[in-house]
């Protein structure tokens, strides 16, 4: 049977009728107050935008679910987890100054913000999925400590996974940074000897003991090192680099092994919303985005994960492309403007598919206009 995914366009005429009300709308009609108990501790998880990026999810929208969690006696909290890369969210202490920089404030929101992972990233815990790429993964503790979780994630364009949507603001943002580290390359890091100051905290942190500093050299054994990212986010000069796949459907299926170990406990407890508004090119990690590649389409909510990505990426790829990066491009409709986008990638189709092949929803999908 068809799982259903529910759709607020982006007509407004009236108060009524307006795009925060309408998710309100969407919040009941797809049943997501049924997730509650009482007092239950509900992640609210969104990307809180980089520095300079204005794509991000509004403050207004996070509110107004904050507000209906409440309204259902749970308790409601708002969280992300540290970046793998070195910007304005590589620590909690940066992460919260930028969130609330960006309009996330408990003042605002009426919720507190708390860090998945903690202070550096390293508040994380293993959780074992035995599935084709990882035995174990390393996500953020506290979100395995709530009760429930509610996706708020911006469908747009991605580098690397073709777009990024749910799975990537649940699979990828819950990864604590080693967990980051994993999902990205499947290359085993490399200490550049230059930069080593010989500090010895790699060395502390390696759960294998693979590594080796000495005054004669700083190496990593291979036929040890199980790839954990654990020295790649504890060097303070970065002397053990970040390893960047360049492949796009391995990320892909690491990503959502990520999302299926993080949900697998909490199941009947999550609900996903995907904001197709605002559809840059790239990632709101970057410090900037260009235009959208086409007009604001509205706002989409299921249980069902996939059938939700299936939905949105069918929305965006049946929609005329918009003036600026597509603009010299000869797309046919239905074609995947993702793949256009980042021509490196299968434009987010392999993400879709393991998830389908790991039983967390089904492609098959009944849209239904609120």
């Amino acid at each position: 049977m068809a799982s259903k995914v529910y759709m607020a366009d982006m007509e407004s005429n009236s108060n009524s009728e307006s795009l925060v009300k309408k998710l309100s709308k969407l919040f009941y009609k797809a049943g997501f107050h049924e997730l509650f108990d009482e007092n239950d501790l509900t992640a609210v998880k969104q990307h809180f935008g980089e520095p300079g990026n204005t794509a991000f999810i509004r403050p207004v929208f996070t509110r107004e679910i904050v507000k209906n969690i409440k309204k259902e006696g749970a308790k409601a909290f708002l969280t992300d987890a540290n970046t793998l890369y070195v910007g304005q969210r590589a620590n909690s202490v940066d992460h919260l100054h930028t969130a609330v920089a960006n309009g996330f404030s408990y003042a605002t929101i009426q919720a507190p913000v708390i860090i998945a992972d903690g202070l550096r990233g390293k508040n994380s815990r293993d959780v074992e999925v035995n599935l084709n790429h990882f035995a174990k993964i390393k996500v953020g503790s506290e979100i395995l400590e709530a009760d429930a979780l509610i996706s708020l994630a911006h469908f747009k364009g991605h580098e690397l996974t073709g777009f990024g949507g749910t799975f990537k603001n649940v699979g990828m943002g819950f990864g604590s940074r080693a967990g980051k580290q994993m999902m990205h390359s499947a290359v085993l890091p490399e200490i550049e000897e230059e930069h080593c100051i010989k500090c010895l905290q790699c060395v502390k942190y390696c759960p294998e003991d693979c590594i080796t500093i000495n005054e004669s050299e700083s190496t990593i054994d291979h036929e040890i090192c199980i790839g954990c990212g654990e020295c790649v986010v504890t060097c303070p000069t970065d002397a053990i680099t970040i390893e960047w796949e360049s492949t796009s459907e391995g990320v892909e299926e690491r990503m959502v092994e990520f999302f299926y170990g993080i949900v697998k406990d909490k199941k009947d407890k999550c609900a996903y919303i995907n904001f197709v508004n605002n559809v840059s090119p790239d990632c709101d990690c970057a410090s900037w985005n260009d235009r959208a590649i086409v007009k604001d389409i509205g706002i989409l909510a299921s249980k069902d994960p996939v059938a939700l990505e299936q939905a949105s990426l069918d929305l965006v790829n049946n929609e005329q492309y918009a003036a600026g990066i597509l603009a010299d491009k000869k797309i046919k409709p239905g074609e995947n403007k993702f793949k256009y986008v980042h021509p490196d990638t299968d434009g987010g189709i392999r993400q879709i598919e393991y998830a389908e092949e790991l039983a967390l929803g089904s492609r098959d999908y009944e849209l239904i206009k609120i």
